[in-house]
């Protein structure tokens, strides 16, 4: 690669890193406690949990814990009902004034078994709900998530920029090598280089996923537009399904079960609501191994005779995206998985500090009386207006 070209990449990789760096390290800061957010709210005592009791307790049907859960709020409509993956005694109630969007909900827990009132977490407040707004949209809402996405974007740039430049920087040092014994401005350069490759396939999944993410809410309405509304067409200008209206929910939830045998719920979305339509309750279906656990399967129920009108195959992008979710957090594995994110997610932090770090010493790289070649051990150089300047660094982010 010719000097020119190096030039080129240089700047790309310079300014996309330097864009998008403060914002990274936010997103690796604020990431670190989201990976391990169920151990945290089980020390700060917020995750809830169903008391155990003997296999095969009988539960009680979901229509009795919905008006014991309304009872709480009786101004409120139930807008979505789930389970936690790992708990089936457990049932979370969301109930909102009006069953369009909004961040105005109150959530109830509701022992599947008993009919106990558990809890009524609050999950808009407290240490990790400021951790989880800051890293999805930085408490901005949808321009919030769309920014970050488009910072996760620059970081793509950065990463394949790096790449590039990694190769013609290290032709004259073995792989790996940090020159301890010189300035620490190099011993840095080098940190930087070697912490950039080791995590860079790493970087790249996180990056992505992430921006994938931030595109959730855009390809839920173009899902909606897309598909839903061409199995809607008959329901077309028909108000909301009214509360006495509509059938039972039990038998709504066994009908879509049946119709999707060997798969578990995860939510209930009705009628109305963002992930619904005004004629159906959805019941959102998963698998039971560890990948097919995060791809939902929508199974459309009319909300009025509890007959399965439709179970539409998510297109492929929703599909990306409910893969990159868990994949983002390291959802996938367990504990070991996670803490193989914690440890790169620090590595990233090192790598995008040591950026800063290096762009802000940029002016101090070389004595200003050293215009000799470099030495063969040295890292290749580009000239400079007035003075040689190392060549650039893999500043890649997370």
């Amino acid at each position: 690669m010719n000097s020119r070209k190096i030039k080129t990449w240089a700047w790309v990789h310079k300014w996309s890193s330097l864009v998008c760096t403060v914002f990274m390290l936010l997103l690796c800061l604020t990431g670190l406690p989201l990976i391990f957010h169920h151990e945290i709210g089980h020390l700060l005592g917020t995750e809830v949990e169903a008391p155990k009791m003997p296999a095969g307790t009988p539960r009680i049907s979901l229509d009795r814990v919905l008006d014991i859960a309304k009872a709480q709020h009786p101004e409120r409509v139930v807008q979505f009902v789930s389970q936690p993956e790992d708990d089936d005694g457990l049932w979370f109630v969301t109930l909102t004034p009006t069953p369009a969007p909004t961040d105005d909900f109150k959530s109830i827990a509701v022992d599947a078994r008993t009919g106990t009132i558990l809890a009524q977490p609050k999950f808009d407040e407290g240490f990790m709900y400021v951790m989880f707004k800051l890293h999805v949209d930085l408490f901005a809402g949808l321009p919030g998530k769309l920014f970050l996405g488009f910072m996760g974007l620059l970081l793509l740039v950065a990463i394949v920029s790096g790449v590039v430049l990694y190769s013609p920087f290290m032709r004259k040092l073995d792989f790996g090598t940090v020159r301890r014994e010189k300035r620490p401005r190099l011993k840095w350069l080098d940190l930087h280089n070697l912490l950039g490759v080791v995590t860079l396939v790493w970087l790249f999944v996180v990056g992505s996923t992430g921006m994938i993410n931030t595109w959730a809410d855009l390809l839920i309405k173009y899902w909606q537009y897309d598909q839903l509304s061409a199995l809607l067409t008959p329901y077309k200008n028909e108000p909301v399904v009214a509360v006495n209206e509509r059938a039972s929910v039990q038998r709504s939830m066994d009908a879509a079960l049946q119709h999707a045998p060997g798969m578990k719920l995860s939510f209930i979305a009705f009628p109305g609501t963002s992930f619904s339509s005004p004629h159906h309750t959805t019941f959102f279906v998963r698998g039971s191994e560890p990948f097919t656990s995060k791809l939902f399967q929508p199974v459309l129920v009319d909300a009025k005779t509890a007959q399965v009108s439709a179970s539409p195959k998510l297109p492929w992008y929703l599909t990306a995206l409910l893969v990159s979710q868990p994949l983002h957090f390291g959802d996938y594995g367990g504990m070991p998985m996670q803490i193989i994110w914690a440890l790169l997610d620090v590595a990233t932090i090192i790598v995008l500090g040591s950026g800063l770090y290096l762009w802000l010493k940029r002016g101090n790289t070389v004595p200003v009386a050293s215009k000799a070649k470099p030495a063969a051990h040295e890292a290749p150089q580009l000239p400079g207006p007035s003075q040689p300047e190392p060549a650039p660094a893999m500043k890649v982010q997370a």
